[in-house]
C-alpha cells in the first residue's frame, strides 16, 4: 500500500489517539507549548504565540506540499490535547519514513503516552503500510531521546556531524536510529506486547 496524503489518518489504541493537525489546534497546544525544556533539542522553537502559530503554519504547508504528514496527540485518559508527532521523508518507492518533530507538554511526559504513540505510528508504517524501514535522529546531545528510542527497539546508525543549524545558532550533530520490517514482530511482541 501507498502512503497517500489526503487520507485522513486517525491511529488510536486505549491510550493515544493521534489526527491530522488542524490550525484549530492553536488553542490547545499554546497551553501546553510554551516550556524551553521542550524545545530544547528540537529544530522548531514555540515559545509563544507567534511561533507556534507560525510553526502550525509551516507544518501544514509541508502537508499541501506532500513533504510530512503532522498529527496530533491526544491522551485519551485525561482526555487532553498532550503534543504533535509527524511521519516525514516518506519514499514509497523505497518502503521507508520517517517518524519524527515529536514532543509532548510537560504534565504528559513519563506516562506512557509517547510508547503509545511510537507504537501506532510504527505499526502503521509495518503492518498498514508494508514499508520496509522506519527512521528516527535526534540531537546527539538528547541523551532522553536516545535513551527512549533504543528502549523501543530502534537501531542506533551514526552521526551526521553539523548536520542541522538550531535555533539558537548551534550546528547540532544528529544521530540516526531505525527499524525494519523484519525486526518488528519481535519488537512488537516484546517491547510493545503490554500495549496490544
Amino acid at each position: 500500500m501507498e502512503f497517500s496524503f489526503s487520507e485522513h489518518i486517525i491511529l488510536e489504541n486505549a491510550a493515544a489517539l493521534l489526527r491530522p493537525l488542524e490550525k484549530e489546534d492553536f488553542k490547545e497546544l499554546s497551553g501546553i507549548s510554551y516550556d524551553y525544556e521542550i524545545w530544547r533539542f528540537n529544530v522548531s522553537r514555540c515559545m509563544n504565540n507567534d511561533e507556534l502559530i507560525s510553526h502550525i503554519n509551516s507544518m501544514l504547508e509541508e502537508k499541501r506540499r506532500e513533504r510530512i504528514y503532522p498529527f496530533i496527540i491526544i491522551d485519551k485518559k485525561k482526555q487532553l490535547t498532550a503534543g504533535s508527532s509527524s511521519f516525514s521523508n516518506i519514499s514509497n518507492r523505497d518502503k521507508r519514513l520517517e517518524i519524527g518533530g515529536s514532543w509532548l507538554g510537560r504534565n504528559f511526559q513519563g506516562t506512557g503516552l509517547n510508547i503509545n504513540a511510537k507504537y501506532l505510528m510504527i505499526n502503521y508504517a509495518f503492518e498498514t503500510l508494508g514499508f520496509e524501514r522506519v527512521e528516527f535522529k535526534t540531537d546527539v546531545l538528547n541523551l532522553q531521546a536516545r535513551k527512549s528510542l533504543k528502549k523501543i527497539g530502534a537501531v542506533e546508525e551514526g552521526v551526521l556531524r553539523s548536520h542541522t543549524l538550531m535555533q539558537d545558532g548551534r550546528r547540532r550533530d544528529t544521530i540516526y536510529y531505525s527499524m525494519l520490517h523484519s525486526e518488528w514482530e519481535k519488537i512488537k511482541n516484546t517491547v510493545f506486547n503490554y500495549l496490544v
